[in-house]
């Protein structure tokens, strides 16, 4: 047997091999814009939950196979598939089996029961608007950063998805950059144990009609190669008129398990959006405020016919690789490389004039193409030291992005909405607007880190450090000039918590971020990365005779740096700038009898501009943030006849008013929408249609009209009612 110390020696060389950064990294730099609960004095007794580690062959940060709501472990708070109870930072899972029977289309849809989570620009799907804690967090695929530009932003299938985590507060100590709001990581679909063959067939409002598949398990007798193919197609027409949405999206895997102890997952991906949706920005007076002609109607276009579209084409492939040592060593390899392409043509509205029916509008257009990759190797290791129980994380990751961007923007002709025109462009009204930018921008992110949680009975230390280099280089190709900015930063985490023998587990922790800010300042400095800190204290009970489990959580956080304008050249910016965010979350999530399942949350937010330069902000409160967000699930499955096979279901959420501007000189009043399902399985009349079920989900069914979000231009309307009848069949 190798000693402790060999046996490190061994691994971070394994770690360092695994790790293809170069040596010599260019000083060049996206766009701007099996765990288990710790013995307590008392034996606890949860839920049985079987946690996917080492001995399935599974990689042992892969998260535990749930059934129903409740999840009761995770790996991304730690990364080490660590018990909810044990982890001190809030932390939500969303199952499949959550977004299935809530027929979650989009990625914000996911989101829509959690505390925390408010939705901007809820019916545009160009871009998936989120916003946890007053903050746009970053989103992940599989541990992995989806790094963006600006209109060339990764788009992820919900079909193709096995869960959602939500990850509230700064994270940057185990991923890097990041928003101090938190992170969405999204876990792919994977190869399964067991055999998956289903079909899936959709039709719902504005005529829109969806095929998907599912078909996956073993490929040789041997069962040491597992494969599955997972794709879906949709094609509608939207609540704007003119616009449309289509899709192609299929995820390919493979997996190699040859041991108990390795696990190789090969991952692509290819979407294909060539019509992908609306924008739509509409004018103050007729949505927020009277307008002498009639309020608005949600249909209403304010684009050209003939100029407008937005096309996206993105491919993926990666792997996920898996290795464990000993009872004491293992290591994990997450890598991804992405490409995406996007051709986006617009006739934004500006400005209403005083005769309320001539709305001035603006032409944009954006080709935008980005290359990413994206790599994380960790080594985790499970050791004891007197009475101390350790796991240890030992990782480093890297980031790079290269993103090329045409944009163009000038003036087009105003439209009457009393009278509108939408076919300007095809007559030759206007050309094509005047080149604005043409840039090159390539980023690199080198970080290491380092965890430790420390298990001593019921209580659990967790320390963690970390340190990041990253550079950026931009190319101004209009004026030829290059600038170069890089910065260095160390974020760390420390929390503690303690579990009681009756599935109470308080706990503390802090935590800090940092996020790089590309462009300089106008004496030619590069910005410095905002931060983030954030003090959160909390509570979650898992009752030991029922599947549910309770959260509750406040939190201060704070970025720094915020960019606001320079007060001697209003076209430049200074990092003066300072936001807090106070807050209470409430979560409840149960399945306490058999086909019953609950889930609630409730968010006071308190958002402050703390500094600025902008007269007349500092003490208000963050645009688009609402004070109250609250919302709560059911649904129940019959489980005996005569209505047994058959599930009804719905959902309240409630948005509280929040302000348009930092002057916070216009509300948007709050709104309450309805989500209804109801479904059945045909199986339970006979044996002949077993697997089938039929279901239809409503969305916003009372057709609630409000606005989502507003700006200093306008405002964009939120989504209206939105009805799927499904037919599903598996075997």
């Amino acid at each position: 047997m190798l000693s402790d110390r060999c046996r490190a020696a061994r691994l971070l060389g394994l770690l360092a091999a695994l790790t293809p950064i170069p040596l010599a990294w260019p000083a060049t730099g996206l766009a701007q814009t099996a765990a288990t609960t710790p013995e307590a004095a008392a034996p606890l007794v949860l839920p049985q939950v079987e946690v996917t580690g080492a001995a399935s062959g599974r990689p042992s940060t892969s998260a535990p196979d749930v059934r129903g709501f409740v999840a009761h472990a995770d790996d991304t708070a730690t990364r080490t598939n660590t018990s909810l109870l044990e982890t001190p930072q809030s932390l939500h899972v969303v199952t499949r089996d959550q977004i299935d029977q809530q027929n979650a289309q989009t990625v914000r849809t996911l989101l829509r029961y959690l505390p925390g989570v408010y939705y901007s620009n809820d019916a545009n799907n160009r871009l998936d608007g989120i916003l946890v804690r007053g903050f746009q967090p970053d989103q992940y695929l599989d541990g992995l950063r989806l790094i963006g530009g600006t209109w060339a932003v990764p788009k992820v299938e919900p079909f193709l998805l096995e869960r959602a985590q939500l990850l509230l507060g700064p994270s940057s100590v185990l991923y890097g950059q990041g928003s101090p709001g938190g992170l969405l990581n999204l876990e792919s679909r994977v190869p399964p144990d067991a055999a998956v063959h289903h079909l899936q067939l959709q039709g719902g409002t504005w005529n829109t009609w969806r095929g998907s598949f599912d078909l996956g398990g073993a490929l040789n007798q041997d069962r040491t190669l597992f494969g599955r193919i997972t794709g879906t197609a949709t094609t509608s027409e939207t609540q704007v008129d003119h616009q449309r949405e289509q899709r192609v999206a299929i995820a390919p895997s493979l997996s190699w398990r040859p041991n108990a102890d390795t696990t190789l997952t090969v991952l692509g991906s290819y979407l294909y959006d060539p019509y992908a949706g609306f924008w739509n920005q509409l004018p103050y007076q007729g949505t927020l405020l009277p307008n002498r002609y009639g309020p608005l109607p949600r249909d209403f276009f304010v684009g050209d016919d003939q100029y407008e579209h937005f096309t996206r084409q993105q491919a993926m492939i990666g792997y996920q690789f898996w290795h464990r040592f000993d009872d004491t060593w293992s290591v994990t390899q997450n890598l991804r490389y992405t490409q995406i392409n996007t051709d986006y043509r617009e006739i934004q509205g500006s400005s209403l004039l005083a005769d309320q029916r001539t709305l001035t509008r603006n032409a944009y257009s954006s080709d935008e193409n980005l290359n990413t990759l994206a790599i994380d190797t960790r080594a985790q290791a499970r050791f004891a030291t007197w009475m101390l129980d350790h796991t240890v994380l030992l990782g480093v990751d890297y980031q790079h992005s290269n993103w090329r961007n045409l944009t163009r923007f000038g003036t087009a002709p105003s439209l009457d909405i009393v009278n509108p025109d939408y076919h300007m462009a095809a007559l030759g009204r206007f050309l094509p607007p005047p080149l604005f930018q043409n840039a090159r921008q390539t980023q690199n992110q080198l970080g290491g880190y380092v965890q430790d949680q420390i298990r001593f009975g019921g209580w659990t230390l967790l320390l963690a450090g970390r340190w990041d280099a990253y550079t950026n280089r931009t190319l101004n190709r209009l004026n030829g000039v290059t600038t170069d900015s890089s910065a260095t930063h160390a974020t760390g985490h420390i929390g503690l918590n303690y579990v009681f023998a009756n599935g109470i587990a308080p706990y503390v922790s802090y935590a800090t971020s940092f996020q790089p800010v590309a462009g300089v300042s106008r004496t030619g400095e590069s910005f410095r990365p905002t931060t983030g800190t954030q003090y959160e204290a909390g509570i979650r009970y898992q009752p030991p005779d029922l599947n549910a489990l309770f959260t509750a959580a406040i939190f201060d956080l704070r970025q720094d740096n915020v960019s606001t304008t320079d007060p001697v050249n209003t076209l430049f910016l200074v990092q003066t700038g300072q936001v807090r965010s106070r807050g209470l979350e409430l979560s409840a999530t149960a399945s306490p009898l058999p086909g019953l399942n609950l889930r609630a949350a409730y968010t006071y937010l308190e958002t402050e501009i703390t500094r600025s330069n902008v007269p007349g902000t500092v003490g208000r409160r963050q645009p688009n943030v609402p004070q109250n967000i609250a919302s709560l699930f059911a649904s129940y499955s019959f489980q005996d006849r005569p209505l047994r096979g058959l599930t009804l279901g719905g959902g309240l959420r409630y948005t509280g008013t929040a302000y348009t501007t930092q002057q916070n000189t216009q509300r948007m009043p709050g709104y309450t929408t309805v989500d209804a399902l109801v479904s059945y399985d045909l199986g339970a009349m006979t044996d002949r249609l077993r697997g089938a079920v039929v279901s239809v989900n409503a969305q916003n069914i009372f057709n609630k009209r409000y606005e989502s979000t507003c700006s200093v231009l306008g405002c964009y309307y939120g989504v209206g009612r939105q009805v799927t009848a499904s037919l599903d069949f598996s075997w």
